[in-house]
């Protein structure tokens, strides 16, 4: 019988030590610094190591990209391999109360107090009502869809990560470079809407008092603004410093903001004339529907709280709490402040850069104007914080799947948070927030928004309806027929729409042919059943989602689709000749990795 020793042998201690030393070096990535800017952390694959490596890559693009179409991501991979890319974990430090606050923070702020007036002015007038309501309703069809996926995915990459399991590398792709896309111009317009509120509050009758007019440069980039690029690098430098931190100043200042605007509701309603909404539909129906699209600009920002998954302690309970139950709120306050400002002032006599603050001063309350443009740069400035924590999370699982470089996918051993992507963020809408008007970053915001929504559907359509190597060919031939008479009949509606077709048999059709596409995926079987929350009324509520979030998009300008079809092929170009080889290098190590693995434990 071999006796057990207590104590380690004294001549192997400091063999044992050497072995543990190598052996935590090998293993803890808190020894690397983290402010490193070698060429080896923003292009680590194999293809971008020499010229010669990359010319080879080059001449097998086509058979890569065929590679990345076909292939999907998985849940464990999102959920388990990727993360290790950041080297440090995120914090789980947030509750439901934390998520409903963050949405609201989020949410109200930005886009109520930036394009209202615009659009009630322009688009909607006394109906500008009615656009917040379609949009609303939209909404949060898309927040059911974001809350099954972040409740049986929570991982910080949101949008991307669920489009890249369900729908492919390059959909996730687009996606991505319209989510950073979305974020860049979300925040530049936050910066200058927070600098047109300032100065209204100091010259009531020039919000662009604090901007610097160039002559030379085109109309719509001519008012330069760097007030704005103050309040963005404060805000983000805030978001950077720690997650908890920003919630708890967060959900204080919205309370603090939700008094306030129950005081705009109020005293709106106060000073109501029914004379003000008459006409009710002076720009027709399709100006409401126009407004609705970009208007939905101030239902954006639940997104970015569905990327805080990763860092939800309770996932499964806080997420459905936190995200349904703030934007059903939400839809309500804002319809009400709508109306109430529509109700004290005349349409046509809206500012259409500060239209709140400026309606106080127009019905002689001097005083409440200062208040409500608190409340307004107060909702901005939370909006502008919530968003760099979800844009730095969204840019942060890109980076880990090698779309973008790694260098921007590392989380700060000490703050717990992703400061090079957050970084990445605050350079580029401060550059953007410079130069562009609002008016030119409202509608490629709306754009980018309404696409990523409507592909969240369809991927959540898909998810129910499809599993890999286990649905029956018949099967999914039927579910993709169904699903292309949905998207074709929505697609037709828009069209006739956009037309000004004024005949009511092709609306009829398109409907009768929505309906029986819907209806054909609703007879078939599904493949999957969420085991926590999911969304109810599927196929009928995600395809209603398709439907809506078409619509709207057909109701933005042509200078939206030519600004989203410059984007799209910047980001195209970008994807040829790098993010392709990039993830086909990744992909492919990562199962010679598993088969590696698989060997040794057989």
């Amino acid at each position: 019988m071999t006796e057990t020793k207590s104590e380690a042998d004294p001549k192997r201690l400091p063999l044992l030590s050497s072995a543990a030393m190598v052996l935590e070096n090998s293993l803890d990535p808190l020894k690397k610094s983290y402010w490193r800017w070698s060429k080896q952390d923003f292009f680590p694959e194999p293809s971008f190591q020499n010229l010669l490596t990359y010319k080879n890559a080059l001449s097998h693009t086509f058979p890569r990209l065929k590679d990345r179409l076909l292939s999907r991501s998985t849940d464990t991979n999102e959920l388990v391999t990727l993360p290790k890319e950041s080297e440090n974990p995120m914090r789980k430090c947030l509750t439901w109360w934390d998520l409903m606050w963050l949405s609201f923070g989020s949410v109200v702020g930005s886009g109520i107090f930036v394009v209202t007036g615009q659009e009630a002015r322009y688009h909607g007038g006394p109906a500008i009502v009615l656009s917040y309501a379609v949009s609303g309703i939209s909404a949060l069809l898309s927040v059911f869809c974001y809350t099954e996926f972040a409740v049986e995915i929570p991982v910080a990459g949101g949008s991307f990560s669920f489009l890249r399991i369900e729908l492919g590398d390059l959909v996730a792709y687009l996606a991505a470079g319209n989510i950073l896309l979305e974020g860049v111009i979300g925040a530049a317009g936050l910066g200058r809407s927070w600098s047109s509120y300032f100065a209204s509050m100091i010259n009531t009758n020039n919000p662009d008092f604090l901007r610097i007019r160039i002559k030379s440069l085109p109309e719509g980039f001519d008012l330069l603004d760097p007030l704005a690029v103050v309040v963005l690098l404060v805000a983000n430098t805030i978001a950077m410093t720690g997650t908890k931190r920003t919630s708890i100043l967060n959900w204080i200042s919205s309370i603090l903001s939700g008094t306030i605007i129950l005081f705009i509701i109020v005293v709106g309603f106060i000073h109501a004339k029914s004379s003000n909404l008459v006409p009710f539909f002076p720009y027709g129906p399709k100006g409401v529907f126009r407004a609705a699209a970009v208007v939905y600009w101030s239902y954006t920002g639940f997104d970015m709280v569905a990327t805080m998954a990763e860092e939800t302690e309770k996932p499964s309970r806080d997420i459905p709490i936190g995200l349904v139950g703030s934007m059903s709120m939400i839809t309500v306050i804002y319809c009400l402040m709508a109306f109430a400002l529509t109700s004290m002032v005349k349409y046509t006599e809206i500012n259409p850069d500060a239209a709140f603050s400026v309606a106080f001063a127009q019905i002689g309350m001097n005083w409440a104007k200062y208040l409500v443009s608190i409340c307004a740069l107060k909702g901005m400035t939370t909006s502008l914080l919530v968003g760099s924590l979800g844009q730095g999370r969204y840019t942060t699982q890109i980076a880990r799947s090698h779309m973008i470089p790694p260098l921007f996918a590392l989380v700060h051993p000490k703050t717990g948070t992703p400061i090079n992507a957050t970084l990445l963020i605050t350079i580029l809408s401060a550059i953007v927030g410079f130069f562009s008007s609002l008016d030119v970053l409202s509608s490629v915001f709306s754009f980018s928004t309404l696409l990523i929504f409507m592909l969240m559907a369809i991927a959540l359509l898909v998810r129910r309806y499809h599993v890999k190597d286990v649905t029956p060919k018949s099967h999914l031939v039927k579910f993709l027929m169904s699903l292309f008479v949905i998207i074709c009949s929505s697609s037709g509606l828009t069209a006739i729409w956009g037309s000004n077709g004024r005949g009511w048999i092709g609306y009829v059709v398109t409907f009768v042919l929505w309906f029986l596409g819907t209806l054909g995926m609703a007879l078939l079987e599904k493949q999957r059943v969420p085991q926590v929350w999911g969304v109810p009324l599927v196929p009928w509520l995600p395809s209603l989602s398709i439907g809506m979030n078409l619509f709207l998009i057909g109701s933005l300008g042509h200078e939206a689709f030519l600004r989203f079809i410059i984007c799209s092929a910047v980001m195209i170009l970008y994807y040829f000749f790098v993010g392709v080889h990039a993830t086909y290098d990744v992909a492919h190590q990562n199962q010679e990795s598993s088969s590696g693995n698989a060997t040794g434990v057989i």
